[in-house]
């Protein structure tokens, strides 16, 4: 489930820098796009209570990450809480009945697991909340999306920083369209209640990494079992142990390799209820990253496809497999996906010349 919303990859080729998101036709898509948001930020709200009750201050210092860490994860999960309500204000204003949340299943087994995986969930937030701007036609309703999108924003960053990731990984935010950002959503949902009305996205078939490379040498202190089963985020991820209020935010995992780096060949895989399925010979393996949608002819050997992730890409990326190579995602072209891929960013070139 976590899998598919995971790791994927994709081979060197054309690229096209253009919005990755195709308007579609549909009445009243405003509304659409508002329950999409209000579905999305339930989820977040459910996810951060559930991890707030879970886990104590303390665990998170034995964790190696400081008590004013722990608070900062208040305000976060106190953001979502405000989203939710004005989201589902905005809805009644409008005449539409906001959906309940649902039940959700969260495979995080303990804190580092669950700040691994709220990088890569914040991360889908920003790019859904980006990808809806586009589709909506209300001045008020954009104005609002963008208020919570640079929260959004600032959630991701702090996460990302929090499992030493490059907090800002792409100078472009990535824009994902509403059904990729569904299809996301859908698999940590287990039961919707009856009331809920269909949102009227149908998820894409689920596509998984199948061991993503290391892109320097293991270290010797290796990720537990439940890191790796649940995220594949790091190849490695040095989980700092013992008290002490003198502790910084966040430990120190400056010694942890990114998953994989531009030019390195991986492999993705139809994904659970999808694996007996055979990808086309002829599919392309697509990136969004950034404003970048790359797509690249892979190698296909039944279910899973082979290639090399593009210099295009950098930061969390998103991946599908698709008929053609396309330049903006298009539901009819997805096979399947998105998986996603933490890219390695290059070193900053700054021309210092321009200034």
């Amino acid at each position: 489930m976590v899998a598919r919303s995971i790791l994927s990859a994709a081979a060197l080729a054309g690229v096209a820098l253009a919005s990755p998101i195709q308007k579609r036709d549909a009445e009243n898509m405003d509304g659409t796009i508002l329950r999409l948001a209000l579905t999305l930020e339930h989820f977040e709200n459910v996810f951060y209570k559930t991890a707030l009750t879970n886990f104590t201050e303390d665990d998170f210092v034995q964790a190696g990450y400081s008590a004013n860490y722990y608070n900062n994860l208040k305000y976060i999960s106190y953001d979502e809480q405000e989203h939710v309500k004005f989201i589902e204000s905005a809805l009644t204003a409008a005449g539409i009945t906001p959906d309940a949340p649902c039940k959700y299943s969260f495979p995080y087994t303990d804190v580092v697991s669950f700040i691994t995986l709220s990088s890569v969930l914040e991360g889908v937030g920003t790019s859904a909340y980006l990808g809806a701007a586009g589709l909506i036609t209300d001045k008020n309703y954009l104005t609002a999306a963008g208020a919570i999108l640079a929260v959004e924003a600032e959630h991701t960053s702090y996460q990302r920083a929090a499992v030493n990731k490059v907090p800002i990984a792409n100078p472009f935010g990535t824009p994902l369209d509403p059904t990729s950002s569904y299809s996301l959503a859908a698999g940590f949902i287990t039961e919707c209640p009856p009331g809920n009305r269909a949102l009227g996205f149908t998820a894409f078939p689920a596509l998984v990494v199948k061991d993503p490379p290391a892109t320097a040498e293991e270290p010797s202190n290796k990720p537990s079992d439940a890191i790796k089963r649940s995220f594949a985020i790091a190849n490695a991820i040095a989980i700092a142990t013992g008290g002490g209020s003198d502790k910084p935010d966040t430990p120190d995992h400056s010694d942890v390799p990114p998953v994989s780096c531009p030019g390195t060949t991986i492999t993705v895989t139809c994904g659970p209820g999808h694996e007996d399925d055979t990808i086309p010979d002829g599919s392309y393996v697509t990136f969004v990253s950034g404003l970048a949608v790359v797509s690249v002819s892979g190698t296909v050997s039944g279910s899973e496809i082979s290639a090399q992730i593009p210099s295009e890409a950098s930061g969390q990326t998103y991946i599908f497999v698709t008929k053609s190579k396309i330049t903006s995602i298009v539901d009819s072209e997805v096979i399947a996906g998105p998986a996603i891929v933490e890219v390695a960013p290059a070193a900053p070139a700054i021309d210092f010349d321009e200034a």
